[in-house]
């Protein structure tokens, strides 16, 4: 019998449970933990007719003997982690001591230090082949399926990759002045810090939000602008694709969101250093994130669609090749399934299908892996059939840059 205990009850955490309770032939008990246990209790209150037994608990993700204690209670299979980049290693520890598989979404990240980074996780490899036991990196959107896609292009579509573009739409409307649609605080301290991309082996860093483009989404999205940030994937991706020449992150953002951004920025309301204010110490960003709406509320109100995808130009036999890979998800559509908007389901969708993997041995060995390590048929030939549909084009335009400029992401090409 399946076991599987998932920590955080955020956006991700409720479309991780609801997508595992959707397939009780592979997870027969569910457990559903966090801080504050209420928050677990009315997402595992939406779920209905799951025949096999599902439960809350209350634990705090910073402490490794409280996890210990609640995985010796459950004694899961895996461990299922969306709770905050900041409790990756806790969560890690409390697996080693159990001997429990791990599966997270997101890279660790220090709370004082605007900063994320898979080293810390990676320094785990032996305690984790030592254990007999599997550690999944990055299996949520972007890290994870954007992984996975270029895993999956490379084996079946080049030879050789030069150059790859990761890029991120978001083009839903909640109808605020301002709010993010994943944890504010990770949320900001990512988007302020300044750009890197890679190149012909050098990391080159730019201003935040200083490198920008347009691109011409599929499906109806049409024209965005799209910035140059630094995000966590591309840090495995160049590890493990070596041949890679230049590969960049690129997300969209709308002028609202920025002009608020920069205001919060010059007021010093996105610092992460404490300030004495009457006596106590704050955080300006922690207090911000409680002003803000909450992620996992904006469900019933925001509509409209995300694109994320992959650019990759390369060669096939001989030939030069460009290829489109993404997926589309409506925002509207994603909450009337699990209650959640599109951006939490695209990351959960992920987590609870490679938790599948892991458990039936699809995905195994011995050791912390980011997920285009393994192989990515099994998941790309299911994730469909799970929520996120994908498409593949091969675009006539050379490059990236000629794309831009042509703007059209189907033209001319092979579907």
């Amino acid at each position: 019998m399946n076991r599987i205990l998932i920590i955080g009850a955020g956006g991700v955490g409720r479309v991780v449970t609801h997508k595992c309770a959707q397939h009780p032939e592979i997870f027969q008990e569910i457990t559903l933990a966090s801080r504050t246990v209420a928050k677990c209790d009315a997402i595992v209150g939406d779920i209905k007719n799951f025949p096999g037994k599902i439960q809350t608990a209350a634990v705090d993700a910073d402490n490794v003997e409280e996890l210990v204690s609640l995985i010796e209670k459950v004694r899961p299979q895996l461990l299922i982690n969306v709770a905050l980049p900041y409790q990756d290693l806790t969560i890690m520890a409390a697996c080693l001591k159990t001997g429990v598989h791990y599966l997270d979404t997101a890279n660790y990240e220090h709370p004082d230090e605007a900063h994320f980074c898979y080293a810390p996780q990676w320094a785990m490899q032996k305690d984790f082949e030592e254990a007999g036991l599997t550690a999944v990196l990055g299996c949520g959107f972007d890290p994870g399926m954007t992984n996975i896609y270029t895993a999956y292009v490379r084996k079946h579509y080049f030879d050789r990759m030069d150059y790859v573009d990761i890029v991120d739409c978001n083009a839903g409307d909640h109808g605020y002045p301002f709010a993010t649609n994943f944890n504010p605080e990770i949320n900001i301290r990512e988007v302020s810090a300044k750009g890197r991309y890679y190149d012909q082996g050098i990391w080159q860093e730019t201003e935040p939000l200083s490198v920008k483009r347009e691109f011409r989404f599929p499906d109806g999205i049409g024209s965005k602008d799209i910035y140059l940030l630094y995000h966590e994937e591309m840090e495995s991706l160049t590890k493990h694709y070596p041949e890679v020449k230049r590969m960049r992150f690129w997300m969209t953002f709308g002028q609202s969101y920025l002009m608020h951004l920069k205001a919060l920025e010059n007021v010093g309301m996105t610092r992460i250093d404490p300030v004495v204010y009457e006596g106590h110490e704050i955080i300006p960003l922690q207090f911000l994130k409680k002003l803000l709406p909450d992620p996992a509320s904006l469900g019933p109100r925001t509509v409209g669609k995300t694109c994320i995808g992959i650019w990759v130009s390369g060669e096939k036999e001989g030939q030069a090749k460009s290829c489109y890979l993404y997926n589309t998800s409506d925002h509207q559509a994603c909450f009337r399934e699990v209650g959640a908007q599109a951006v939490s389901y695209t990351t959960g969708v992920p987590a609870a299908l490679g938790a599948r993997l892991v458990l039936t041995g699809e995905w195994s060995g011995k050791g912390v892996f980011n997920v285009e390590q393994f192989d990515p048929d099994p998941f790309m030939s299911e994730i469909g059939d799970w929520g996120l549909p994908w498409q593949v084009t091969f675009p006539s335009a050379a490059s990236f840059e000629d794309f831009l400029i042509s703007r059209d992401p189907c033209a001319s090409g092979d579907n």
